[in-house]
């Protein structure tokens, strides 16, 4: 279960919780355009993207809203999740309220692996 918190319209997001089942190591974590999970990231779509950047760090200002980094997984027990986004909202048009949160099997390289999709996914699997 994860919790998307924000004091106030500009104000940070803070994200917290506990994500179960993941093997050890780092785990891509992005906020996908749609709110349908029903056939995993097919019906979520891509990286949620009003802006229409490229896939980058959660610290670069060139990057989709909706990438968050990774978490890393102890691969003993519960994955423990605490973020602060300072470009993720919960109000307005870029709001991330009905989308769709996915935790990929693979670690997110960021935009900077050189890898075909690199820039658009990350590299982080499904």
């Amino acid at each position: 279960t994860v919790f998307f918190e924000q004091e106030g319209n500009g104000a940070p997001v803070k994200v917290t919780g506990e994500v179960t089942g993941l093997a050890k190591g780092l785990h891509g974590f992005h906020v996908h355009e749609f709110g349908d999970n029903t056939n995993g990231c097919m019906s979520s779509g891509p990286h949620f993207n009003p802006h229409s950047k490229e896939h980058s760090s959660p610290s670069d200002e060139n990057r989709h809203l909706g990438d968050l980094g990774n978490i890393e997984a102890s691969g003993d027990g519960p994955t423990t999740v605490n973020i602060t986004d300072c470009k993720i909202t919960l109000v307005g048009a870029d709001s991330i309220i009905g989308r769709t949160v996915v935790v990929h099997a693979d670690p997110d390289d960021l935009g900077k692996g050189g890898h075909e999709l690199s820039k658009t996914t990350g590299n982080a699997g499904a």
